[in-house]
């Protein structure tokens, strides 16, 4: 049986800020002794970034958040305790600690241990290393649950993922793809055959001109069943355009916007709100359904995603690999946007 210590070291949230005010590393976090029913005892072997994470640090104050907890969501490891009969000591898992559970149990990925319930993990695809499977869960489910029980996602429809070369937007694209739909994608130019190596029919450069522009004077044939905005952009033109391009019935769906902090960015997130959910069409509004894309634990869903990866349909997509004392850099990394996939943090120094 393998030597479970006390106390571990972990990346807590202990303020409101950037992530270089917010975390502090450390040394003396309890290990989780003893486990109720259904739960596991993990030893982290890799982690990944959210921005979720960064997000929640700038933006939550104190009084709504419970401050302090581990930080981070995403995580692979290797069972070590389990009071659960889906999994014994020694297996090798992926899954998540969703936002809930971690403000309630003060536990996330960013640490060498973490006690949750069975139902947030699935067994390690055989063609996946530690590393590379860390980040599949937050960004892999929220592109597999937007997609297929929001958008009710079918066999030749034709989609558009705003954002292919982000984390949501590399998985929408390859699930789509498994599903048997034509996709069109946006990214920078740059970015041109990354994203269309993830298997996009279709690239337009966001860059060069704007979507809603280029999408009016050369609409898709059908026109988009679906609208996956991966990047939350601010600006509501995307969607108030959308007739043009988003066949009646079609629903257009968000990670959220992303305002910046500024005057410009509350009154563009403050627009996209009354765009989106306030303004009704007899008043002028779009005629098109809006959705934020929503993330749901179900075991169900890990356990299709994870059938995805081993069957080779959806791959890993790493950006990059930081060690665990550099998890400060790999935030820097993060809130870059210039981050193609995952930026996975490398608890275990060994691991794969």
């Amino acid at each position: 049986m393998a030597h479970i210590p006390k106390v571990q070291q972990t990346w807590t949230v202990v303020r409101q800020g950037h992530p270089s005010k917010a975390l502090v590393l450390n040394d003396n976090v309890p290990v989780p002794a003893d486990l109720e029913s259904g739960d596991v005892l993990v030893k982290v072997q890799a982690a990944a970034l959210n921005p979720i994470g960064y997000k929640l640090m700038a933006f939550l104050p104190n009084l709504f958040a419970a401050r302090p907890f581990t930080s981070e969501n995403d995580l692979s490891g290797i069972i070590v305790s389990s009071a659960s009969p889906d999994f014994t000591p020694g297996d090798r898992v992926f899954g998540f600690v969703d936002v809930p559970l971690q403000w309630k149990t003060r536990q996330g990925s960013l640490g060498h241990y973490v006690r949750m319930p069975a139902s947030r993990l699935a067994p390690l695809p055989s063609n996946v290393s530690s590393t590379q499977a860390a980040g599949f869960t937050m960004a892999g489910l929220t592109a597999y649950q937007s997609l297929i029980h929001q958008a009710k996602l079918e066999e030749g429809q034709c989609i558009f993922v705003n954002g292919g070369s982000s984390s949501v937007g590399a998985f929408a694209i390859q699930i789509a793809k498994a599903k048997g739909c034509k996709v069109y994608a946006s990214a920078s130019g740059k970015n041109e055959e990354f994203v269309r190596g993830l298997g996009a029919d279709e690239f337009v450069d966001y860059t060069a001109t704007s979507l809603h522009t280029h999408f009016t004077k050369i609409p898709p044939s059908p026109k988009f069943h679906i609208i996956l905005d991966a990047v939350g952009v601010i600006d509501p033109s995307l969607y108030t355009h959308s007739p043009a391009y988003l066949a009646p019935g079609g629903i257009f769906l968000s990670t959220g916007p992303n305002p910046t902090a500024s005057w410009r960015g509350a009154k563009d997130l403050v627009t996209t709100v009354v765009e989106a959910f306030l303004r009704p069409i007899w008043l002028g509004g779009t005629p098109r359904k809006y959705e934020i894309c929503k993330v749901w634990g179900i075991r169900e869903d890990l356990y299709a995603l994870r059938d995805l990866i081993e069957e080779g349909k959806v791959k890993p997509v790493v950006d990059s690999v930081f060690a665990f004392e550099d998890t400060l850099k790999a935030y820097e990394r993060l809130m870059s946007n210039r981050a193609k996939g995952k930026v996975v943090i490398r608890v275990e120094p060994d691991a794969e």
